[in-house]
């Protein structure tokens, strides 16, 4: 079989695994539920993914494949900090509106993280590159002068937290506010406070 009808499968497993830990969550899927909504064999499953937990776990690398591009992307710019850290939001505010899916699943891996130590282990990966990334940004944007001189951890946290509510959005009453709304004004107040 060839790469590119591998990579087709593939994919055709993981968006049908997606949309089952959304509607079911981890404990209540089954292999048995990604084989029926992926309209794939048995077989053809377990040739790529040996159980239900190892599908979810490279679900979660194929997020962080997809998004690590564009993110190292935008801090390769050779923008003013400010800016890239605006288009860090827009891109969270485009994912969010493109799919709100993924970021309900999030919830799902969240918890399952608290119990799981696979799952911990590669979240907590998953979240200090994404820490690092953020914190490249503040750390350009103090040397440049154009940022205050704050502690790069805490602020890196925080915007890391307020990008990661677009979850709260998938789940609860969002009381007359778009996540894009949300996002866009809580980009503008994260910037007043670290513009000099």
């Amino acid at each position: 079989m060839n790469q590119s009808k591998q990579d087709k499968r593939k994919q055709q497993i993981l968006d049908a695994a997606l949309e089952i830990i959304v509607n079911k969550g981890y404990e209540g899927s089954s292999m048995s539920d990604i084989v029926e909504k992926s309209k794939l064999s048995k077989g053809a499953i377990y040739w790529y993914y040996s159980s239900k937990k190892e599908v979810y776990l490279s679900l979660v690398n194929h997020w962080v494949f997809h998004y690590s591009a564009t993110l190292n992307h935008i801090v390769e710019y050779k923008q003013p900090a400010a800016v890239q850290l605006k288009e860090l939001f827009n891109y969270f505010i485009q994912q969010y509106e493109k799919n709100p899916t993924v970021f309900k699943a999030l919830a799902e891996f969240w918890s399952l993280a608290g119990r799981d130590t696979e799952f911990k282990g590669k979240f907590d990966k998953v979240y200090s590159e994404f820490l690092l990334l953020i914190e490249k940004i503040i750390v350009k944007g103090i040397k440049d002068q154009e940022f205050k001189n704050v502690d790069t951890k805490i602020a890196a946290v925080s915007i890391m937290v307020n990008i990661e509510s677009a979850i709260w959005f998938t789940l609860f009453e969002n009381h007359g506010i778009t996540p894009t709304e949300y996002m866009e004004t809580i980009a503008e107040f994260i910037l007043a406070g670290l513009k000099k």
